[in-house]
């Protein structure tokens, strides 16, 4: 999938920014794919600063767009997941500057998925706007480091590419093995 999207984006490179933060926004809304390839992909074409921004902008307009459309069409059906995130049921009942620290605190959490986050809030009674400026806020320093990995892993040494890989094998089998218990 990397590969055909890369492809896509270098044959369509006049107008790759635009269509690369679409992509972002599509994997923002799914809420399942990890977006990593796609930062990867925006080093490779645009370089490590533009790619980084490109990447930024596309994730905070992901979550923005997902908060809005979760708020308008998925309240009646989601309330079933709420059980699930305790922690991050706190968002459903907090406003203000409380609701804002909470988003800001769980996207600094990489254990937290970013579409529970954006889920909750957009359930809750936080603003569009309070979302929107503590989502970007905390997103940027864990996509500093996703970009960063994905640099080394790109560029690195072969040993780094083992670690990487080993560390993704030891938590997929961790995903597995807590999956297999449910």
């Amino acid at each position: 999938m990397a590969e055909t999207i890369q492809n896509f984006l270098t044959e369509y490179y006049s107008i790759a920014i635009p269509l690369s933060i679409l992509i972002n926004i599509i994997i923002s809304l799914l809420g399942v794919i990890p977006s990593i390839f796609l930062t990867a992909i925006n080093i490779q074409l645009f370089g490590v600063t533009n790619g980084t921004i490109i990447s930024i902008a596309g994730e905070a307009l992901g979550a923005i767009i997902s908060f809005y459309i979760y708020r308008i069409g998925l309240q009646k059906f989601t309330h079933d997941k709420v059980n699930k995130y305790p922690k991050v049921e706190r968002l459903l009942y907090v406003q203000g500057r409380e609701a804002f620290l909470l988003v800001l605190s769980f996207r600094l959490i990489p254990f937290i998925p970013s579409s529970i986050v954006t889920l909750f809030a957009a359930l809750g009674k936080m603003s569009l706007l309070s979302f929107s400026i503590a989502s970007t806020i905390g997103k940027i320093p864990a996509l500093l480091i996703e970009v960063y990995s994905a640099y080394q892993v790109m560029n690195g040494t072969n040993e780094a590419k083992w670690i990487v890989t080993i560390a993704g094998c030891i938590g997929l089998y961790y995903l597995w093995k807590k999956w297999r218990k449910k």
